[in-house]
């Protein structure tokens, strides 16, 4: 009796004759080929729609250049881009400062009693109204 592990599978046998192609096909088969033929209708492409996807697609590709800009060249004489930044932070900063110092003085001036003395900016009567020990005496609008 044989092994399991001497059996095999046996060897595939080669097709007589050379492949079949199309051309070579039997009569049945190229009679079903040309029934599917005249079954499937052709696919044709409707030129409104061909339109219409190209219009979408210039429309949407309008839409990505318009969201994603290229960044124009820079002129030599032009700060960069993180220059400018430094900059615009410098002045906020700057501005913070001024603000936390006038600050500082009118609270000085409220708590030694000459509060009706130290001018107020807009700015800061909006800094001072947002705090959470109101000022009564007057100066910030509040009664």
């Amino acid at each position: 009796m044989p092994e399991p592990a001497d059996v095999g599978p046996e060897p595939a046998t080669a097709p007589a004759g050379p492949p079949r192609t199309r051309e070579t096909a039997s009569d049945g088969y190229r009679r079903a080929l040309a029934v599917h033929r005249e079954a499937a209708p052709e696919l044709r492409a409707d030129p409104h729609i061909a339109e219409a996807v190209e219009r979408q697609t210039a429309a949407m590709r309008e839409l990505s250049r318009r969201a994603f800009l290229e960044p124009d060249v820079v002129a030599d004489d032009v700060p960069a881009s993180i220059e400018a930044t430094r900059a615009q932070r410098r002045r906020q900063a700057a501005a913070a400062e001024a603000a936390a110092l006038r600050r500082s003085r009118h609270e000085r001036a409220w708590e030694s009693g000459t509060h009706a003395d130290v001018p107020q900016s807009a700015a800061l009567r909006d800094t001072a109204e947002q705090t959470s020990t109101p000022c009564t005496g007057g100066c910030h609008g509040v009664a």
